[in-house]
């Protein structure tokens, strides 16, 4: 039988029957509380992590906003207790943001965790201050890019406000952070944020080397370019659509392709007409969301991701993992991934000519894509595997719930 959701307002929490042989499911092993923003998130970038801490004696707990049946059906098959969130991820509303913090703090409660992991900026804010308040025994923050606020100069009067909220929420002798770039936690580190003792780096959410596995070029199609990311101004959209149009302005021969949701929850979204009309005489293709992205990355011949920030893209390690060779922006998080002439290109960010340019000199070239995409393999071997951050991340688990 699988685990049940939690609705918010339990004001106690059982033992759940689980499937025989489960890890974790003794009353006396240790809990983890992963709180996230969204299921959806959980699913596509931390579900290998919840697997392994279960396998390693954990009873697995998340709260998080849960927009389909289906998600929540995907967790309770692990053996994950849901608890639903009512978290709005867009907007500083005090009265949503308290009664989140509110949830979060009867969660901690009821289930009584040894150990918290708060995911993306507002599970960090308010589920390290209820965790600190209840006296968890260790709280983990994943700082997963500096997101919305930090990537655009005119939102300076937020980002100050964030800043300060992070000043408050991550000291504390029991919080642990960590950083997926080394940019980003330089940035908390001389703001005077965090210690340099709390911080630990680890690369991303890292990939399925086993699942995303490279294959040669298809020579029968026109080079395919793919943007893969949900459909977000700061994801460089525009950008990749006007290089697009310069492009075959110019005669060059491509295929331009878009893959990733709407996510009307994020300040920074495209609705469907706003996307609809930027497309419209434009050559260049939406697919929307695709479920097998191994398939679609090893049909492409260029990966490019022209953001704004990020923490450490997965989209980017996964097109490393499948050999591609990688167009993107010389900012926090993509450079991380792409060393400029050795994995892929680096251009400057919302820089649409900088952009065609640089698929420009990749589209008509197979020989140099051969290159950048094994040296995007090897890359991703070394540093991108899932099985190295969650060893990483379990390590730094048991560093956090050492008594003293």
């Amino acid at each position: 039988m699988s685990a049940p959701s939690t609705p918010i307002d339990e004001p106690a929490v059982q033992e759940r029957s689980r499937p025989p042989g489960t890890p974790g499911t003794g009353p006396a092993g240790p809990v983890v509380l992963y709180i996230v923003n969204a299921a959806w998130f959980f699913l596509s970038h931390r579900l290998p992590l919840a697997r392994a801490a279960r396998d390693a004696g954990y009873t697995v707990h998340l709260l998080t906003a849960v927009d389909s049946e289906g998600e929540e059906r995907a967790c309770t098959r692990e053996g994950i207790v849901v608890h639903r969130a009512p978290l709005a991820r867009a907007g500083m509303n005090p009265f949503a943001d308290l009664r989140f913090f509110l949830c979060v703090r009867r969660v901690i409660r009821a289930v009584a965790p040894t150990l918290v992991h708060n995911v993306t900026v507002k599970p960090v804010l308010y589920g390290t201050l209820a965790a600190r308040l209840a006296g968890v025994q260790g709280i983990v923050n994943a700082i997963s890019g500096l997101g919305y606020a930090f990537s655009d100069k005119s939102r300076w009067v937020l980002a100050a406000v964030l800043r300060q909220a992070y000043r408050f929420a991550l000291h504390g002798a029991r919080v642990h952070v960590i950083f997926q770039n080394d940019d980003d936690a330089r940035e908390f580190a001389a703001a005077g944020l965090v210690r340099a003792s709390q911080i630990t780096k680890i690369r991303g959410s890292g990939v399925d080397l086993r699942h995303f596995w490279p294959a040669d070029e298809d020579s029968t199609e026109p080079p395919l370019v793919l943007l893969p990311a949900r459909m977000l101004r700061d994801k460089g959209i525009t950008e990749f659509v006007r290089a697009a149009q310069l492009l075959c302005r110019d005669g060059c021969s491509a295929r331009f392709v878009l893959a990733g949701r709407l996510d009307h929850n994020n300040p920074a979204a495209f609705t469907r007409s706003e996307l609809e009309q930027l497309l419209r005489d434009a050559p260049v293709e939406w697919l929307g969301h695709v479920e097998d992205m191994p398939a679609l990355l090893r049909r492409a011949h260029i990966v490019c991701l022209p953001s704004y920030r990020e923490g450490l893209p997965k989209s980017l390690i996964e097109a490393c993992a499948v050999g591609r060779p990688i167009v993107t922006t010389d900012v926090p998080g993509c450079r991380a991934v792409v060393a400029d002439g050795l994995n892929g290109l680096l251009v400057p960010p919302r820089d649409a000519e900088a952009l065609a340019a640089a698929l420009r000199r990749l589209i008509p070239d197979k020989e140099l894509r051969a290159f950048l995409g094994r040296a995007a393999r090897q890359r991703a071997e070394r540093e991108f595997s899932v099985d190295s951050v969650v060893a990483q991340t379990l390590a730094l688990y048991a560093l956090a719930v050492q008594p003293g």
